[in-house]
C-alpha cells in the first residue's frame, strides 16, 4: 500500500490535477487529503474532484477549512458561499489527525498542523523541544503540511516530515509540492520509504485561472505562483510569526 500526501492545496485546481495525473499519486493506493483544501479560489471544483474518487481519499481540516465553515467575512465566507451548505457541512465533520498503518513504515500519523492544533506553526528549524512537545503521544512517524515549505527531520525518537504545500507552495521554485509514502512498486513491504516529491505544471495558465475567479486573494497567490516565495524566506517569516515577533 502507498500513501499520496496532498496538503494545503488552497483551492488550486490546476494544481490538484496536475497531482492527480502524476502517475506516482495515480498509482497510490490511497490519498490523504491533509487541510486547507478549499480555503482558496476553486474551493468547490477542488473538493468535487477528490469526492470523486470516493473512499480512496481520507480527508482532514485545516485552519483554512475550519475558517471557511465558520467565518462571516472575507474569503473564508466567499469560499463558502461557493461550496453551498451542503458541501460545507462536509468541512465540519473532518478530523484533527488520523492514524495509518504504512507498509514498511507502521503507524503514520497525518495531521495539517501538529496532532493538537490546525494552527499550531512548526518549521525546519523549529526548536526540539517545542517540535517534541508538540508531537508527544503521535505515531513515530508524522506527516504535517500547514507552513508550505517541505522538511524532513528527526526529533527524539521521532520523525516529523512535512509534505509542503500543492497549491501555494513556497519553495523558490514552480510545481506543486507533495509526499509520497510507502514500499516502490515491485518492493518488498519492508521496504518502506517517505519521498517529498514535486509536480511541474504550467504556472502562468493557473496563474490566470486564479485571477479569473475573482476570489478575494487571487492576486496574492497568483503572485505566488509566478514568482515563488523561497523556503528559507519562509521560514523565517513563520518562525518570527511563532515566537509572536
Amino acid at each position: 500500500m502507498r500513501v499520496a500526501a496532498l496538503y494545503d492545496v488552497h483551492g488550486n485546481l490546476p494544481a490538484l490535477e496536475a497531482v492527480l495525473a502524476d502517475p506516482r499519486c495515480a498509482s497510490a493506493d490511497a490519498i490523504v487529503s491533509g487541510g486547507d483544501l478549499v480555503a482558496g479560489p476553486m474551493p468547490r471544483e477542488c473538493l468535487e474532484r477528490l469526492l470523486s474518487l470516493g473512499e480512496r481519499v481520507v480527508f482532514l481540516r485545516g485552519n483554512g477549512d475550519r475558517e471557511v465553515a465558520e467565518r462571516d467575512d472575507g474569503p473564508s465566507a466567499w469560499c463558502r458561499e461557493r461550496l453551498g451548505p451542503e458541501l460545507t457541512e462536509r468541512l465540519r465533520s473532518w478530523p484533527l489527525a488520523v492514524e495509518r498503518e504504512v507498509p514498511g513504515l507502521g503507524a503514520v500519523t497525518f495531521c495539517h498542523a501538529t496532532p493538537r492544533s490546525d494552527e499550531e506553526i512548526l518549521t525546519r528549524v523549529t526548536p526540539e523541544a517545542d517540535v517534541a512537545e508538540a508531537v508527544a503521544g503521535a505515531s513515530r512517524l508524522v506527516v504535517v503540511g500547514h507552513t508550505h515549505v517541505q522538511f524532513d527531520r528527526r526529533v527524539g525518537a521521532t520523525r516529523v516530515v512535512n509534505a509542503g504545500s500543492v497549491g501555494w507552495p513556497y519553495e523558490g521554485r514552480h510545481g506543486a509540492y507533495w509526499a509520497l509514502l510507502g514500499p516502490p512498486r515491485g518492493s518488498e513491504p519492508q521496504g518502506g520509504r517517505v519521498e517529498l516529491v514535486a509536480t511541474g505544471y504550467p504556472a502562468a495558465a493557473a496563474a490566470e485561472a486564479v485571477r479569473a475567479t475573482c476570489y478575494p486573494l487571487a492576486e496574492d497567490l497568483a503572485a505566488n505562483l509566478l514568482s515563488p516565495y523561497t523556503a528559507d524566506e519562509a521560514t523565517e517569516e513563520l518562525e518570527a510569526r511563532r515566537r509572536g515577533a
